[in-house]
């Protein structure tokens, strides 16, 4: 039997609760100046595939954000809830929101050479820069 990676998730509020299924603890941190601006610095984020569950979904407000994906937050309290990519629907959600995450990795950064000098991870993961990002999602664009 496979071990089940099911977490849950609320709001600030507690307005939007959530509970995702595939939750991957390698996460990503984005420098881009869309996440920076969301959030006020890099968006930390736990790919969660496309098997994410809403309750209270009537206070989430979506914004898209670019032609590949959209943002969403609680319309009640403002927590940023998902990054959702529009091809395949996966859900991109902020690691703080899960209250009991385990084993977690920082295995990417998107957009390095977007991050601003006054901050530095010691982490060694696997970078991606601008274009890459842009030349990924070129056929979705």
């Amino acid at each position: 039997m496979t071990k089940s990676n099911t977490q849950q998730a609320k709001c600030l509020c507690g307005s939007v609760k959530i509970t995702a299924h595939n939750i991957n603890p390698k996460f990503s941190v984005c420098h881009c100046d869309a996440c920076r601006l969301w959030g006020g610095g890099p968006f930390f984020a736990v790919q969660c595939g496309a098997e994410v569950n809403f309750e209270g979904a009537d206070n989430i407000t979506e914004y898209a954000s670019s032609t590949w994906a959209s943002r969403a937050f609680c319309s009640r309290c403002g927590t940023h809830l998902y990054y959702r990519l529009n091809k395949t629907q996966h859900y991109n959600m902020p690691v703080g929101i899960f209250a009991d995450m385990k084993d977690l990795v920082m295995d990417m950064q998107y957009f390095t050479d977007k991050r601003p000098d006054y901050y530095c991870f010691s982490n060694h993961s696997k970078e991606m820069t601008a274009a890459e990002i842009y030349s990924y999602f070129a056929a979705d664009i």
